[in-house]
């Protein structure tokens, strides 16, 4: 087992040695959360520890475009100079479906002056946590993963549908927390399982949520950085993993139409580094003047921040009322109509529970924008607006509704481009900006059914 700091390269030789690696697969995460890289023999990785690969890379959208002018080459040269990309020898790991032995190894990105390139997803998620790491304080968080297993699906404009599961059926009906759903899918998740064992990944639960076909995987709680490289490595390894089994998994924040969305809920909280106090709670057990503030920070500063915890036009169909999804940024104890539930939990684990971000969130930008909300209400000494105690469906819309109003409201966020970096804020509003072109392009099929004969 390779220790888990990074910087150890003498004991990533030992483990690729121990392993018989031959081939590694050098990863980046780009802004969309797929892995981008190149696959190195050993010999050569062992020799240059690094490549390089253009800035644009990692500052692309879904649909592999960028954009063609206006801000974005403000902080990305239209030159297309070289990232120079460093591995984080604490991310390595097997890649346990392969069929030669090849590791699977993060890498960071940096300028040739030897700087954290700032749009990176992973860098910025380093720049908040280093915010709290400069006032004494460790972030810990935990997400919970949902997503769904469909039918093999070839053509776009056919609808998704649940998979055949071993009875030779699907399902047709909600099996929320039903043993014997999961059940269905057995062969499969022995193997994620298995997959994960062997990737050491810091998985606990798994649960068959509300939808059909939906399933939620729960991560132990632990630092942000290595949770999100948990996230992104399973991501990758459950799509694989259904591949072999003859179906697909999906992230999108809502495949399928009358079915409930799939969220990402981070539970998080902060921990003072030299007395393991967790700061959200008061000495006598009463909740602190700082988990006020951070509960505040979220209130005021995720409707700005919503382009990043629900990136695509897809993310907006799942925050409708009623959609077991929060519609605005209330909050209360053991709530789950509300944005920001706080579970009923012993002083020391005391947490706030973000139930706003979508399953298809970047993990790193969404672990970064929630931190980052938390972190400015604790320095501006936000207050949160009174505990919700009702049904936070029946109150009013306090989110964006679309892509477009989101992207607005981040670019008019002062503190949080200051948080998390203006030019990563340039590079994804510009970005995004994009991607909504693109879909504005495509006619819909309600379009054609409702406005063909009609108007």
């Amino acid at each position: 087992m390779i220790d888990r700091e990074p910087h150890n390269f003498n004991q990533l030789e030992q483990w690729l040695d121990q392993n018989r690696v031959t081939e590694i697969e050098c990863l980046v995460p780009d802004l969309t959360g797929v892995a981008r890289g190149k696959i190195l023999p050993r010999q050569k990785f062992t020799e240059d520890r690094g490549m390089r690969l253009p800035e644009g890379v990692v500052a692309m959208g879904v649909t592999g475009e960028f954009p063609t002018e206006g801000p974005y080459f403000d902080v990305i040269d239209s030159t297309d100079r070289d990232m120079h990309l460093r591995p984080d020898p604490g991310t390595a790991r097997i890649v346990p479906w392969a069929s030669d032995p090849t590791a699977q190894v993060i890498h960071d990105c940096y300028d040739r002056e030897g700087q954290l390139i700032p749009f990176a997803p992973r860098s910025v998620l380093r720049r908040v946590c280093e915010r709290f790491d400069a006032a004494g304080w460790s972030p810990v968080v935990a997400p919970e993963l949902e997503f769904y297993l469909v039918a093999r699906n070839t053509d776009p404009d056919v609808p998704l549908k649940p998979p055949i599961g071993r009875s030779g059926r699907s399902e047709t009906s909600r099996q929320a927390y039903s043993i014997d759903a999961v059940n269905e899918f057995d062969p499969l998740f022995e193997d994620v399982y298995a997959y994960c064992d062997q990737m050491e990944l810091n998985v606990d639960t798994l649960i068959h949520e509300i939808g059909a076909g939906q399933m939620e995987i729960n991560f132990f709680h632990a630092h942000p950085l290595g949770l999100a490289d948990e996230v992104f490595m399973f991501k990758r390894t459950v799509r694989e993993a259904a591949l072999r089994h003859d179906m697909f998994a999906t992230f999108m924040a809502k495949p399928i139409a009358g079915e409930p969305g799939s969220a990402m809920h981070v539970h998080q909280s902060v921990v003072d580094k030299v007395s393991g106090r967790n700061i959200f709670s008061n000495e006598d057990g009463s909740p602190s003047r700082e988990f006020f503030w951070y509960i505040g920070g979220l209130q005021r500063y995720v409707p700005a921040a919503m382009a990043l915890f629900a990136p695509y036009v897809n993310s907006y169909r799942r925050l409708a009322r009623r959609a077991a999804a929060p519609i605005n940024i209330q909050w209360g104890t053991d709530n789950r109509t509300v944005g920001f539930r706080s579970p009923v939990a012993a002083p020391a684990a005391r947490r706030i529970e973000n139930r706003v971000i979508g399953a298809d969130a970047n993990p790193y930008v969404a672990l970064a924008a929630t931190l980052a909300c938390g972190w400015l209400g604790i320095q501006n000494r936000i207050e949160p607006k009174p505990e919700f105690r009702g049904d936070a469906y029946l109150g009013d819309f306090a989110l964006p509704r679309s892509l477009g109003e989101a992207l607005a409201l981040l670019r008019d966020e002062a503190d949080l481009a200051e948080a998390l970096g203006r030019e990563f804020v340039t590079v994804y509003t510009e970005i995004k900006e994009t991607e909504v072109e693109e879909f504005m392009k495509v006619i819909s099929p309600w379009e054609r059914e409702h406005l063909l004969l009609h108007v």
